[in-house]
């Protein structure tokens, strides 16, 4: 299954950081999102699209958990050639990725 049938996201940006949350949509589906969803896999799942550090934090309370990723946006708004300049569209991208939960 994919990332975007048990979760929603969210993404803000500052400078050439981005953060984006991953919300489950059922607090059932959370310990599989905290099980699955590792720094590990997302910085493999993005790419070279992120050339920085990212930092995984939980908030159990709300059945999410928030990337922040360094290095994200190729400078930030006012100096980045994206055209995607806000990094709105990484948090479509990452709802993309495969999630096996048989093991």
């Amino acid at each position: 299954m994919k990332l975007k049938e048990i979760a929603h996201s969210r993404t803000g940006d500052k400078g050439d950081m981005v953060n984006i949350s991953v919300i489950a949509f059922d607090e059932k589906d959370y310990p599989i999102i905290q099980k699955k969803v590792t720094v590990e896999k997302v910085k493999l799942f993005l790419g070279e699209t992120i050339q920085g550090e990212i930092i995984r934090y939980e908030v159990t309370t709300l059945g999410a958990i928030n990337f922040v990723m360094h290095k994200a946006l190729r400078g930030g708004v006012t100096r980045s050639l994206r055209l995607d300049k806000h990094g709105k569209t990484l948090s479509s991208i990452l709802l993309e990725m495969p999630i096996n939960t048989n093991d």
